[in-house]
């Protein structure tokens, strides 16, 4: 088997931008102390990148890189689902575990050359992540919580 550094190099690059777009998620998560960070979200989107950008060597059929698509979505889910926890009437980690999943999509659209949708996935989920922070959608909120609960005022 004869090795095809360009090939290699090509791949080592796509590993690299599925690196900085899931550590950018992660670092989101992390600044808010989360348990899943920089490390966590970087390897989902670096092994999602890695097993399409295999899938995607190793075969022209596109059935076959769906169902490793499909795969990786599963396999996140347990993943996530590790994440999820309730307290009372309060659910912790659904936030960032669908964030980690949405990271092994970012990971798998760099494998498949999609590098415009990878930045835009990304930038959506980091403003999504974000958005809670903002005073109109804190407004927004507590206006709800206000008509669900009016005899807690």
């Amino acid at each position: 088997m004869n090795v095809d550094i360009k090939f290699e190099l090509i791949i080592g690059a796509k590993l690299l931008f599925a690196l900085v777009l899931g550590g950018l998620v992660g670092f989101e998560r992390e600044q808010h102390s989360k348990f899943a960070g920089v490390r966590t979200f970087g390897a989902i989107a670096v092994s999602a990148c890695i097993f399409v950008a295999i899938a995607e060597h190793l075969t022209d059929d596109t059935s076959a890189i769906a169902r490793i698509l499909a795969a990786i979505a599963t396999g996140i889910g347990f993943i996530g689902a590790g994440l999820i926890f309730r307290e009372g009437n309060h659910m912790h980690g659904l936030t960032t575990s669908a964030a980690l999943w949405a990271t092994a999509g970012i990971g798998s659209a760099i494998a498949l050359n999609m590098f415009i949708i990878a930045v835009l996935a990304t930038a959506i989920v980091y403003f999504l992540l974000r958005m809670k922070r903002f005073g109109w959608y804190q407004k927004i909120i507590e206006d709800e919580d206000q008509k669900d609960n009016p005899d807690e005022r």
